[in-house]
């Protein structure tokens, strides 16, 4: 804020004074207007407000004065950053995301039991402390079935000599080591990603995992991370998986017949489910660019996975890298649909068209002196036409405030063809 002292106005040097503050609200609204809605920090504001205000106070009627504070108001204004009203349907898509994660986290809850009670007659009831199969006979234990709360994966994840391991305890009560470099944890392990994935994004990721678990055998093993181990190897028994249970949302099994070796519960019936949230199920041959961005949101809102494929450019999922890319992208938009924003709103009047490649006459000028067969032969000489579309999005969070500065991602269209998503890492 200016100084008082330095920034005195009185009757002589009114006219100077009002000249260099409106230097300084020249400049607060340039960067207003440069921030497009966005709240960021403003150098000019304190200095451009506090001059206005001074002003005002000395010399509330003279039209100059008046002037400058009417425009110091808009900037206040523009600022403060866009708001929107949030409408129900643009937040649908959370509460039927929150409808089929508890109708999942019961449906999970109940296949936990019953898989507990199968094996209870066979289950050790007090897993710590550990049994010391230095007393007991290792045929005793092979076969029993455990289960482990709170098992820290990734944390306590570590590569042995014998294989790779999540270690469960401590030494004091002994350990047990969770096989996890075979399919039986692997299945089930993606399974739950893929349920975090196309069902419920707000488990987020999972750090502590419920595990029933069968004894198979028992191995000695440093139970470090690193190549350099630093404490003592431990004797502990093997833990071969046969469910992953994050409670409050999805349990994971090790399904040997199966595509993926692994399903979480109800995993065959997802898709029947979420068809009846989609309001859009495919992508018109005659998309314009900015209603593809919003069919591309709208498929990430309401987890149509098939849809947000279709809508991006096929060059860019053609091998197993791009598939693997398209998916971890995904993921951070579930993130940000469910932390960050909850709607965008594209800007229609901003969308810029270029020609990349190929001819163009796109001021039509080339026809008023060339004829049709002119130009096609014009044309097949540039080869295939290749055009990128600009288009603007403006992300909303929950109270409809705009958060950020809006965002430019490329469309791009082949010759006559259809146009695509060639920018679907952008966030919105």
């Amino acid at each position: 804020m200016v100084d008082k002292n330095s920034f005195i106005v009185n009757s002589t040097n009114l006219t100077n004074q009002i000249g260099i503050t409106n230097v300084y609200l020249t400049e607060f609204e340039k960067e207003v207007q440069r921030a497009k809605g966005a709240t960021v920090h403003f150098f000019n504001k304190e200095e451009a407000l506090s001059r206005v205000m001074i002003l005002n106070e000395f010399a509330p009627d003279d039209p100059r004065v008046k002037e400058l504070f009417q425009r110091a108001r808009n900037c206040v204004l523009g600022a403060s950053g866009k708001f929107i009203n949030i409408t129900s349907d643009m937040v649908l898509y959370l509460k039927n995301e929150e409808n089929i994660r508890k109708l999942y986290a019961e449906k999970s809850k109940k296949a936990w039991d019953d898989l507990l009670r199968q094996y209870k007659d066979q289950i050790i009831e007090n897993p710590f402390p550990t049994p010391d199969i230095k007393k007991i006979q290792l045929e005793d234990l092979t076969g029993k079935y455990l289960v482990l709360d709170e098992v820290m994966y990734p944390m306590n994840q570590f590569m042995g000599v014998t294989g790779e391991y999540v270690y469960v305890g401590k030494r004091s009560t002994g350990m047990y080591f969770i096989k996890i470099d075979d399919r039986s944890w692997l299945g089930p392990y993606e399974a739950v990603k893929r349920y975090r994935r196309l069902v419920d994004a707000t488990m987020q990721e999972v750090k502590k995992w419920t595990i029933l678990g069968q004894i198979t055998t028992a191995t000695m093993e440093v139970p470090e991370a690193g190549a350099k181990k630093v404490g003592g190897p431990v004797y502990a028994l093997v833990v071969e998986p046969i469910a992953l249970y994050v409670p409050g949302h999805v349990m994971g099994i090790y399904a040997e017949e199966g595509q993926n070796t692994g399903k979480f519960i109800g995993e065959e019936e997802v898709e029947a489910i979420k068809e009846s949230w989609y309001t859009v199920k495919s992508v018109p041959d005659d998309v314009t660019p900015e209603r593809l961005v919003e069919i591309f949101q709208q498929a990430i809102k309401e987890k149509n996975y098939k849809l947000y494929t279709d809508c991006i450019q096929p060059e860019r999922r053609e091998t197993p890298t791009q598939e693997s890319l398209m998916l971890y992208f995904w993921d951070l938009h579930q993130e940000r649909y469910h932390g960050e924003y909850v709607h965008a709103l594209v800007s229609p009047d901003e969308t810029k068209i270029t020609v990349v490649k190929g001819y163009d006459d796109k001021g039509g000028m080339d026809a008023y002196f060339l004829s049709p067969d002119e130009q096609a032969k014009i044309a097949a000489r540039y080869g295939e036409k290749v055009e990128y579309a600009s288009v603007e999005t403006i992300a909303f969070d929950q109270n409809g405030k705009q958060l950020g500065s809006p965002v430019r991602r490329n469309c791009i269209r082949k010759g006559n063809g259809r146009w695509y998503v060639r920018e679907y890492e952008l966030r919105f």
